[in-house]
């Protein structure tokens, strides 16, 4: 499971449409419904949050308003909490950094397009999905994932 802390924006179609899935499926998680999942490490983020539920809403509409904008149709009503305003979840720039470094290594081989796209908005700033305020910091505790261990992947080394 990867639950992107990086705007839709940067997603491709293949990476937009599985980010809704996986999202969902950690909604379903937050909300008691599987036996599996239950203590996957990106998922901490949303159950330290106060409101767990409209946290993961609030994700959710995230990515169903870059569907709209790319004219696709994701199931708005399978958002449990579609007017959810939750408190934003501090992010740190290391781990934004790195995501970016993972979706950007995908994007070469899968999706040579959204690759050149986002390198060009990078040019810019690196904009975090909205539930999430960026404050100064390496990788987060609860990344586990190969990449991690990689030590081109360390902080700094990718734009």
């Amino acid at each position: 499971m990867r639950v992107w802390s990086l705007h839709p924006i940067y997603l491709d179609v293949m990476g937009l449409s599985g980010q809704w899935r996986e999202a969902l499926l950690a909604q379903k998680v937050l909300q008691g419904g599987t036996k599996g999942w239950r203590n996957h490490p990106q998922l901490n983020r949303f159950k330290e949050h106060e409101k767990p539920l409209e946290a993961i809403s609030y994700y959710l509409l995230g990515i169903h308003e870059e569907s709209v904008k790319r004219g696709y149709k994701f199931n708005k009503t399978k958002i449990l909490y579609p007017n959810a305003d939750p408190e934003k979840i501090s992010l740190t720039m290391g781990q934004l950094e790195y995501e970016y470094r993972i979706l950007m290594e995908r994007l070469e081989r899968r999706s040579p397009k959204k690759y050149e796209e986002n390198k060009s908005l990078r040019a810019e700033v690196l904009y975090p999905h909205p539930l999430f305020l960026p404050v100064e910091g390496d990788i987060e505790p609860w990344e586990t994932g190969y990449w991690k261990s990689q030590t081109s992947m360390t902080s700094g080394s990718f734009r």
